[in-house]
Formats: C-alpha cells, structure tokens, sequence
C-alpha cells in the first residue's frame, strides 16, 4: 500500500510513488492559511488561484496571504459553481486570465475547491503553455479522497462525462479537514459516496469501518473524517502507483461510475451531484455482480444499505434502459462499443469486464423509477 507518515502531530503524509512525477497528500487542519503548507513547491514569480463563486469568498483570501510567502504576484479567478460549468467556457475564462496576465511557463496553478475546479484546473495546467505546474487544494470530501488524487484532469462534454482531458500530476494535494466544515450537507454525502466505494473494491476490513463509523462522519466526527480520507487517499494511491493511466487496475476506482456517469449525462450535469449518481450506480454495479454470480445476495445488499444509510439515492431516474445503453457504450471504459463494467468478485476484490445486455436490463428495471 501507500506510505503513511505524520510530518506533524496534526499533519498526516501520503506519499504517491509515480517516479519522478511523485508527490505528497498533506490531510490535517489549518493546512490551507499555513505559508509552511507551500514550501518546497515549484519557483514562480506568479501564482493563479482558480476557483468558483461558492469556495472564493470564504477561502481565496486566506489562500492568498499564505501564498504571498512565495509568489511576488498572486492572482485570482472565479469561475461559476456547478458540474454544468465543468465546460470550454468556463476553462477559457482560466486561459484568458493567465495569458491576459502575461503569465509564464513557471506559473503555478492553485485549485481551491471541489473536483470540477481541481479537474479544470488541472486540464487548464497541462495545456497552458504545454504545461505548467500545478497544485490542489480540495475544499469538498469528495474531492479530497477521490478527484484531487491521481492526475485525472477533464471537462464535460454533452455526449460523455470526462471525456476530453489529460493525464497530469499535481506538484502537492492539501487536505484541509476545516475546509468541510462550510460543506454543504449534500455535498458531504456526495463525498461519502465515493468514501465507501474504497471498501468493496479494495478493503474490506474499511467497509467494516465505514458500517460501524457512518453516524460519526455524518455528524462530521473530526477523527473519523481524518481516518476515512487518509484511509481512501492511500487505496487511491496504492492503484494510481501501480497503474497511472488506468491501463488496468486504476479502472476499479470507477466502481459505480458506467451506471452514474450514465445518470448524470441523461439527467443534465448537475441535476444530481456526481456523488449521488455514484451512489446509485454502487447499488446497480453491485446488484450486476450478483446477477452475474460473483458475490451472493447478501453482500450486494450490505453495499446497499450503507448507501441509503449514508442518505444517498439508491434508485436511478427512469431514464429507460435503451437510453442507460447508449449512454453508458460512449463511457471511457468501453472498447469497440462494448460496455464494461466494474464489479465485485469478493468484498475487498474488483474487477472489469462485460455483461449481458439482458442482464444489465434487468439491473436497470430493477433499480429505476
């Protein structure tokens, strides 16, 4: 697995083995107005802020003064808040700012918020100038213990979720644990979401966990949130070392995805948070294993019920299972228009591989309404 360290009695370290793309997750509190939280990065004369309307007033200002500490310059930019937003527009207004701003090659891009401005910053990052180095600052859980990790960088488009984008390694990720105390409720069962996918995929004995914690991380329980980002950001990091540009075993992580990414685009980005599709794609893609014979009933309905639990969706929008199809044949995982699909084999082990259209049919009717 991941190496873990305490760099301070409040600041835990896991390291992201990629070679020379390698760097650390910092998860604590007070991290984001620490100058110290910035030291070692990248030289710059200029550092850009990108984050939305929701996260930059509370937050860009003491992200600044912190940065001030390294940067002659620091600028802003604030892009409008919600996954319909995750698009070319709203990445030009991050270009337009640095290329009105005469922004150089040795800039640092800091993203300060969910995973839609760490996903388009990052992307923003490896385009700009071919690339520029870059720096994230997740502000929601689902961010922090998922979309922050991994170097996954992407918008939307109207036919596929993530579909145009770049594989890109930020230079740190800074888990800021007091960040999620101005978190939406909603927002943080999103981020649960993708908290308990960690466990049948990866870690069995972490489901166990999750099951005996969930009513400390919903009431925001300090230790347990500390516990369950640290325990998820090194399973991310375990696969993402092993397999960087998801060749293989980095498709595990998307356990849940075919079917939620599916939901998103067929409802319009930003009807459900990406989390709540997620959620309910658990339930469908372990449902799916069952119905394949990988796991028995039982387990599929343990995954279930921590899911409703946790006061996410367990049924899917009516969507029609030819539209579910067609949607989820344009989903990355695809090859040559046959889906695949992540799914159990054993809690703690998952793997990818195609289904029956019957059988994928009757998961649907069975968990849509």
């Amino acid at each position: 697995m991941a190496s873990t360290s305490s760099s301070s009695p409040s600041t835990t370290t896991v390291a992201i083995d990629l070679g020379d793309r390698s760097y650390d997750i910092l998860i604590g509190e007070g991290l984001l107005g620490q100058p110290g939280t910035y030291a070692g990065l990248p030289k710059s004369a200029t550092a850009l802020i990108v984050t939305n309307t929701t996260v930059g007033p509370l937050y860009t200002a003491k992200l600044t003064q912190a940065l001030q500490a390294h940067h002659k310059r620091v600028l802003s930019v604030e892009l409008p808040d919600g996954e319909e937003f995750k698009d070319w527009p709203s990445l030009n207004q991050v270009f337009t700012t640095l290329l009105e701003s005469a922004c150089d090659r040795k800039t640092v891009l800091y993203a300060l918020g969910g995973g839609v401005v760490g996903d388009m910053t990052g992307f923003a990052a490896a385009c700009y100038m071919r690339g520029v180095p870059f720096v994230q600052v997740p502000t929601t859980l689902l961010a922090q213990v998922d979309s922050s990790v991994g170097g996954k960088t992407a918008i939307n488009h109207p036919v596929g979720k993530n579909m145009i984008g770049a594989f890109y390694q930020p230079q740190r990720v800074i888990c800021d644990i007091d960040t999620l105390d101005t978190l939406a409720q909603s927002e943080l069962l999103a981020g649960l979401a993708e908290v308990i996918k960690y466990g049948p995929i990866a870690d069995a004995e972490f489901l166990s966990w999750l099951e005996a914690n969930l009513d400390a991380l919903l009431a925001r329980d300090r230790t347990a949130l500390r516990h369950a980002i640290r325990r998820s950001c090194e399973i991310k990091a375990w696969v993402v070392g092993q397999d960087e540009k998801e060749a293989g075993l980095r498709a595990i992580l998307n356990f849940g995805h075919t079917f939620g990414h599916a939901i998103e685009a067929g409802l319009g980005y930003g009807e459900w948070l990406h989390g709540e599709a997620v959620g309910c794609g658990m339930v469908m893609a372990a449902d799916l294993s069952a119905r394949l014979g990988l796991i028995d009933q039982a387990t599929s309905l343990r995954i279930k019920a921590l899911i409703e639990r946790a006061g996410l969706p367990i049924v899917g929008p009516a969507l029609g299972a030819e539209r579910y199809l067609e949607l989820m044949s344009v989903d990355k995982k695809a090859e040559d228009g046959e889906i695949r699909f992540v799914v159990i084999d054993q809690l703690g082990k998952a793997s990818m591989r195609p289904a029956p259209d019957a059988i994928v049919r009757e998961v649907i009717a069975a968990h849509t309404a």
